[in-house]
């Protein structure tokens, strides 16, 4: 299949609400929104491909293209292995214009295979598609299948070029490659009534191994976790599960419902932020595996754990909810964070004062306007001004986000805290919901942010002022400074 006919068959998603309500003509244009000029585009393409691909762990993840498009893969998205760090490794042909005026590009891509091959061994090696290698037509798919025949692995082409359209289209061109060229090329022989695939759950910071145990005490196996600590096996036998359960439609749709056309793997959207969405993603999992064959006691078994998890976490939780009580949260995040952080947030006793939908589907949406009731509490994009704005006027008491917008919470003398990738603690699960407040707790009843909100303590000469609307642990250590010199050298 060329990459115009893969791209739109991409574009027009059956199982997309949005989608079957365009017209034929409207749905060909695919979802991409007119670039703002003078702005960054974003993601692109192989960005989106590589951000699912990525953290199949035990593959050789090889770019062709020129050394800029590869970057740095090392943890540049926290998700982590229980075994395996080759994927941490990406390798590149870092192709040179000699390369391209030469014609050498799928030579060199071809000398790159070899040496991974023999360098390291992988069961199968994942190559992807630039820019400059797919404007040049340089044929990847050509070049792979000659070389899985010579080296006698899964050599997979990823075209997913990064004009192709955003990072959102290359998620979903890389869980075609999946159906197209991994998942069905191996035959399981432990196939059991209990086994079960995630989509879209990248396990950051090992998050999931907060849930796992929960579904291994059931008896439930997971047959593959795609994309977080996956092995190339794993995927090519999940043809074999018995369903799927999907925490990121926005980014894997097509993969859930390709899986289901193919092999009849029911499958259903989850989350595994929160107490009450953990607990409803596991009677989910055992509802699917129920109807698919597995004993009906396995309902009544979990039932046991979840209300043996939800006690432990609410008796952990409970010192917390005083101090979070009423505090209120801009959640600036979207995709399923768009309503699952809302659902675990309220749980707690906050006050999400509105939520972003940006990269949700319209079940995100719609779950979203369930939780907050108004459409008034639902955004697409804020402006970093009226981001700023509504935080210095105290309208939210934290905002939780991605990096991007942390310096804007910071300016305005506002707690901030991360949610999105690149942060450094795991939030999922019941045990992770527990983390995600403390962490909560800990930025948002700082000392530094009231100290920082209050008036300076010395007037326009520098003489040292009294502070009542200041804590008094603030001002007591002011009291120890004159003019910026320490009364007492003990104090240093």
């Amino acid at each position: 299949m060329s990459l115009k006919a893969r791209i739109a068959s991409v574009f027009d998603e059956p199982a997309c609400p949005t989608n079957r309500e365009k017209s034929e003509t409207t749905r060909k244009k695919g979802c991409s929104k007119p670039l703002t000029p003078g702005a960054a585009a974003g993601g692109c393409a192989f960005d989106g491909a590589k951000i699912v691909l990525q953290p199949v762990t035990d593959v050789a993840h090889l770019i062709h293209g020129p050394l800029a498009c590869e970057g740095n893969s090392w943890d540049n998205r926290h998700s982590v292995s229980s075994g395996p760090d080759l994927w941490r490794r990406s390798f590149t042909t870092d192709l040179s214009e000699l390369d391209i005026v030469m014609g050498n590009g799928e030579k060199k891509l071809f000398k790159a295979i070899r040496t991974i091959v023999e360098r390291h061994d992988p069961p199968a090696i994942f190559v992807y598609s630039t820019c400059v290698a797919a404007l040049i037509g340089d044929d990847i798919a050509a070049v792979c299948e000659r070389a899985g025949e010579r080296f006698g692995r899964p050599v997979v082409p990823v075209e997913a070029p990064g004009f192709a359209g955003s990072k959102n289209l290359g998620n979903r061109l890389a869980g075609q490659t999946l159906l197209d060229h991994v998942i069905g090329t191996v035959e399981p022989d432990d196939v059991t009534p209990y086994d079960v695939n995630i989509l879209g759950e990248y396990n950051l910071l090992g998050e999931f191994w907060f849930v796992k145990p929960l579904l291994e005490e059931l008896g439930i196996r997971l047959r593959a976790v795609i994309p977080g600590d996956a092995r190339y096996r794993d995927i090519a036998t999940a043809h074999r599960a018995k369903a799927n359960m999907m925490v990121c439609s926005s980014a894997l749709i097509n993969l859930a419902r390709g899986m289901q056309e193919r092999w009849g793997i029911p499958y259903f959207e989850g989350s595994f932020y929160g107490i009450a969405d953990t607990s409803a993603a596991i009677r989910g999992i055992c509802g699917l595996l129920v109807e698919g064959g597995a004993p009906a006691d396995l309902l009544d078994r979990a039932e046991a754990l979840i209300a043996r998890e939800e006690a432990i976490a609410w008796q952990r939780i409970a010192p917390l909810k005083p101090r979070l009580a009423g505090k209120r949260v801009l959640l600036n995040t979207g995709g399923v964070k768009s309503w699952s952080m809302v659902d675990a947030l309220q749980e707690a006793g906050m006050e999400v004062i509105r939520t972003s939908i940006k990269k949700s589907t319209e079940e995100d949406k719609a779950r979203a306007l369930a939780a907050l009731k108004d459409e008034k509490h639902l955004f697409d994009r804020l402006p970093p001004r009226e981001i700023y704005r509504m935080l210095a006027d105290g309208e939210a008491d934290i905002m939780l986000s991605g990096s991007r917008t942390q310096f804007i919470a910071l300016k305005a003398k506002t707690p901030w805290l991360d949610v999105n990738q690149e942060r450094h603690h795991p939030y999922a699960g019941y045990e992770g919901f527990v983390e995600l407040l403390k962490r909560i707790d800990l930025a948002v009843n700082s000392p530094v942010f009231p100290a920082l909100r209050a008036p300076a303590p010395w007037d326009e000469a520098g003489r040292l002022l009294d502070a009542p609307d200041m804590p008094v642990e603030v001002t007591h250590s002011f009291r120890k400074f004159a003019g910026g010199v320490l009364e007492d050298a003990d104090d240093c």
